[in-house]
């Protein structure tokens, strides 16, 4: 675990990188991308740059509870500091087997980011990480510590220092410094503490007991208690202002035994079984049958949901928001039209506006629509398009459980909206589902102890200001009720084929699928996770059926997926008025109605429940088929502005005689005709509403039949998942990176033979400066000989730097030479070379 060169302790930080193999900086580079971007010109730059604020805030947000506590121990401790000081913070005088044992990785994982630095017993926390974990005069650390005696004295009177050792019983010394010293050797000498907090009134032990474990600071008025002005005369409460006194870092230390946190997690929270799932119960063995089978009807159900909210937005949706998005109106229709509450209606919505199947049509009035990519949706096997669904689910970063909070400048969020996406969803959505994969088959987990688990691996992550739960605690409980509406999981535990979409062989970790093509996604689109998904799921869905059962109430009960032509058949003919494992469809007039306007006729309806009911066709049913087919029709309305027209006079006396018809201002043109100011759309509707069943007709008297017009967007892509800060690198690239960042350290820092006047050696970090004839005879000198050489290179832009190359064809001007700092083989002209100088050594 130690850092060395050539024996020596490293000074700087980028003098520990260099000690590093190439394996190290690549796990560097790997822990921390940010660092990549761009790609730093020598280890000198990679040093300062993971010592900025942003990127150490960035790699302390991603350590553990255990490594960041042992970092904030670090960062309460002398700086440096060596690995016993460190153990005992953490271990406290009692000790603690498991601390000790998860001690060691913790220092390794905060040297392998770069947080830390230097050998075991000179260990360095990075300045800008001790500057946010440092207790400090007014701001206190996590760990509750305040600052040092040292610190809590700078700017105390030399008189009253020597006031309080003398009160504490120390000897009087002759300057400050010592006499600070000898104090804080008082607090740390636990012998001599003891035996000074044995004279302490007991209402001065209950004072420092309410500040012991933080915050540190208290008030104090202008005539301290008794109590408290004990404690400041022994230097146990320091002043901070005339108000403020603060318990030194040493004397808390001493009452906390040690200890720099009051619960130390080296081991990360088990994840716990629900209490209702029952391991040992007779029924343990079948209970992963049963969660496929729930999971299985679950996932049927988030298909049928999707295609009901695209057939409700067949003809075009809601209009799209200024601002973008769903009104809150809007919101709530579609919540009604899908039998759901808003919450989930925003679920639904933001799913099939990932996979691509909704969105904006872009017109001047513009509404959304399902995509062109719906249309060839209903194809698709059921198993494939839940597997496109769940992959969409599982890499969005735009959150619906955000729907209907306020943004940072308090504006509502609308589903479909803006400000939705949050980076960190995708890998708390794929981490929650592998906590769950980690349970045996068929159990569900604890959701407090998944939550407690988050909250160790990333106590920093997404804390939100004012709210008890941070940012990724509320994406992990939307995670697992969404999964089960998704059908992911089952009875609250993962499902075989949701075991399938997490696999190893569907992709790294964290990553994000491939966004969809512009036409929209297919089958052999979708990633090798999600194939293997949808075969295990497949054996689960339900067989679609032919049939339907028909009852004398006017219902029909689908006990299972129908057949797509007998369901789209049905959807015209009858209402949906529940759904579940069994669907119920009930006839009304208004529905018999609307298949009449579809342009079916009597008879067409009645073989149709004849061919698809496995009971009788009730009476009650025929009946009203026949009863609203001989009045459809029966009125005729046209466009005058409109008209109605009957044959029927009685029926034309009727109407004008009701007062509901009064909004349409109708008048009699002819004993069977009356003419209205209403257009006839309006008039449709309105002589519908007083129970009729009229149909429109053409200028040629023919009955038109009405056919929903299907409306969609132009072709469109699914939104691209916004990324956490930068993506893992890949192999490749950290390769390369590496080497370059090799080779650029090494052009900063080679060490140059000094050339014969006139041509002397530059200062480091200078362009070497030779003549051309000095240049050229060099360069060939080295390309003969397979030698390096440091030159100044000045580009066509004007920039210059400095190059490590070695020489291999020297022609026409130009030299051909394989370039170390950027791996690779380059020809540069001669004219643009400042200068030359041999390497004391040549490079490896």
């Amino acid at each position: 675990m130690s850092e060395r060169s050539g024996g020596t302790p490293p000074r700087t930080l980028a003098e520990a990188l260099r000690t590093r193999d190439d394996d190290a900086l690549a796990a560097l580079l790997r822990a921390r991308p940010d660092l990549l971007s761009p790609v730093p010109n020598d280890l000198s730059q990679l040093a300062t740059r993971a010592g900025t604020r942003a990127s150490v805030m960035r790699a302390l947000e991603r350590l553990d509870r255990f490594t960041l506590q042992t970092a904030e121990a670090l960062a309460a401790s002398t700086d440096p500091a060596p690995y016993e000081a460190v153990r005992a913070l953490m271990t406290g005088d009692e000790g603690d087997p498991r601390v000790e044992a998860a001690l060691p990785h913790a220092v390794a994982a905060l040297r392998e980011q770069a947080l830390i630095w230097g050998a075991d017993d000179r260990l360095r926390l990075v300045r800008t990480a001790r500057e946010i974990l440092a207790p400090s005069p007014g701001h206190p650390s996590p760990t509750g510590l305040g600052p040092t005696v040292a610190e809590a004295t700078a700017g105390m009177s030399p008189g009253r220092i020597q006031e309080i050792i003398a009160t504490a019983g120390l000897p009087s010394t002759h300057d400050p410094v010592s006499a600070v010293t000898a104090l804080a050797a008082l607090f740390t000498d636990r012998t001599r503490m003891a035996a000074l907090l044995d004279t302490a009134p007991p209402e001065a032990l209950s004072v420092l007991d309410r500040l012991v474990w933080g915050p540190p600071y208290g008030e104090i008025t202008s005539k301290p208690a008794p109590p408290v002005q004990w404690l400041r005369d022994h230097g146990l409460l320091l002043p901070t202002s005339t108000r403020t006194v603060v318990l030194p870092r040493e004397a808390a230390l001493h009452l906390r035994g040690g200890r720099a946190h009051r619960h130390v997690e080296p081991e990360p929270p088990e994840i716990l079984p629900h209490p209702s799932t029952s391991t040992a119960s007779p029924s343990a063995v079948s209970r992963p049958q049963v969660v496929d089978s729930a999971a299985a009807a679950q996932a049927f159900t988030a298909l049928a949901t999707v295609e009901e909210l695209a057939k409700e937005w067949n003809e075009g949706g809601p209009n799209v928001l200024r601002a973008g998005g769903l009104s809150v109106r809007d919101l709530k229709r579609t919540a009604a039209a899908l039998d759901v509450t808003e919450p989930v209606a925003a679920f639904w919505v933001e799913l099939a506006y990932a996979a691509g199947l909704l969105a904006a049509d872009g017109e001047a009035d513009e509404r959304y629509a399902p995509t062109p990519a719906y249309d060839r949706w209903p194809e698709m096997p059921p198993a494939e398009r839940w597997a496109r669904l769940a992959t969409a689910w599982l890499g969005a970063t735009r959150t619906a459980g955000l729907v209907g909070g306020q943004d940072s400048k308090g504006r509502t969020l609308a589903a479909l909206g803006p400000d939705l996406d949050r980076g960190a969803a995708p890998e708390v959505r794929r981490h929650v589902l592998d906590l769950l994969a980690s349970l045996p088959e068929g159990t569900a987990p604890d959701p407090e102890s998944v939550l407690a688990r988050l909250r160790w691996e990333r106590p920093l992550r997404g804390a939100v200001a004012g709210r008890p739960e941070d940012l990724r605690a509320r994406i992990a409980a939307w995670t697992l009720n969404e999964a089960e509406m998704l059908g992911v999981t089952g009875r609250g535990a993962l499902s075989s084929h949701g075991r399938a979409l997490i696999a190893p062989d569907g992709g790294a970790m964290g990553s994000f699928p491939k966004p969809a093509s512009r036409t929209g996604a297919t089958p052999g689109e979708l990633s090798a996770a999600g194939l293997h998904a949808a075969r295990a799921l497949a054996p689960h869905l339900p067989e679609p059926l032919d049939h339907v059962l028909l009852q004398a109430d006017l219902t029909a009960v689908a006990p299972g997926p129908l057949l797509r032509p007998l369901a789209e058949t049905l959807s015209v003919l009858a209402d949906v008025e529940s759904r579940g494992g069994a669907t119920v469809y009930r006839f009304t007039p208004a529905s018999v109605r609307r298949a009449l306007d579809a342009g079916r006729s009597a008879s067409d309806l009645h073989a149709f429940l004849a061919a698809h009911s496995r009971t009788p066709v009730p009476q009650p049913l025929s009946y009203l088929i026949d009863d609203m087919a001989r009045r459809h029709g029966h009125l005729r309305i046209g466009a005058a502005s409109a008209y109605v027209r009957c044959d029927d006079e009685a029926v034309l006396d009727e109407i004008l005689a009701d007062r509901r018809s009064q909004g349409l201002r109708l008048r009699r043109l002819a004993p069977t005709v009356l003419a209205a100011q209403a257009d006839p759309t309006t008039l449709l509707d309105g002589l519908r509403t007083m129970g009729l069943a009229p149909a429109a007709e053409s200028a040629e008297g023919d009955v038109l039949i009405t056919r929903a017009h299907a409306h969609r967007t132009p072709p469109r892509t699914p939104p691209a998942p916004v990324p956490d800060g930068p993506p893992v690198p890949a192999p490749t690239l950290l390769g390369a990176a590496v080497r370059a960042i090799r080779a650029g350290d090494q052009a900063a820092t080679a060490v140059r033979r000094t050339l014969p006047e006139p041509a002397t050696a530059a200062p480091a970090g200078d362009l070497p400066r030779t003549t051309p004839a000095e240049t050229l005879a060099t360069v060939q000198a080295a390309a003969l000989t397979g030698s390096a050489l440091w030159i100044g290179y000045v580009n066509a832009e004007g920039a210059a730097s400095q190059r490590v190359i070695a020489p291999v064809r020297v022609e026409g001007g130009f030299v051909t030479a394989y370039d170390h700092t950027a791996d690779e083989v380059r020809t540069y002209p001669l004219h643009r070379i400042t200068g030359v100088a041999e390497l004391a050594d040549d490079p490896a």
